[in-house]
């Protein structure tokens, strides 16, 4: 195997395990195990744990915005922009390793390493939609929202909630991804 793609497999599993576990909880040898090499590979890859979790937001942040940047390449209206958008954003929630590691990293705002580096990637998301997709502040601030609230209920696994009150959030937040929602509160 490439060097590249061995890098790829150390990525994608530790996207994994820090969506699972946060940043905190993660370690390096849960990494290097769900990727099926030694730790002190992972190690000599990446160095740290927090260098490991940098590369693994870089990643998510570059796949979200491949995501938007191909919708806005297509074109058209504002309102057809916007709905493609959310539902390039909507297919980026099978990833829920992806969207978890965000979250991850947006808690850890006081984090001297971790924190700038989630402002600038929260800030390039929302420059994308303000400048390249035309969106205005409230447009923008509106779809964060619901993209934050997506991975809230994702997160907390809200839809396998008995509760009817679950199930109305759910189904009022994501209707169109409702049963994606389900499906990956069971996952």
């Amino acid at each position: 195997m490439r060097a590249e793609d061995r890098r790829e497999l150390v990525l994608e599993a530790a996207t994994i395990v820090f969506g699972e576990r946060g940043y905190v909880g993660a370690t390096t040898d849960a990494v290097a195990k769900a990727a099926g090499v030694s730790q002190p590979y992972v190690v000599r890859m990446f160095g740290t744990k927090e260098a490991l979790f940098l590369a693994v937001l870089e990643r998510a942040l570059d796949r979200l915005l491949d995501a938007f940047e191909i919708v806005l390449d297509e074109g058209g209206d504002i309102d057809e922009v916007r709905n493609r958008l959310g539902v390039a954003y909507g297919e980026l929630l099978s990833d829920r390793g992806l969207l978890l590691c965000l979250m991850h990293a947006f808690v850890l705002g006081s984090d001297p390493a971790i924190g700038p580096a989630a402002r600038r990637g929260f800030l390039r998301v929302y420059a994308l939609l303000r400048e390249r997709a035309g969106l205005s502040i409230d447009e923008a601030r509106e779809f964060l929202g619901q993209g934050m609230l997506l991975n809230t209920l994702i997160g907390l696994r809200m839809a396998a909630e008995d509760a009817p009150e679950a199930a109305e959030l759910v189904d009022s937040v994501a209707p169109t991804k409702a049963d994606l929602v389900r499906r990956l509160a069971r996952s």
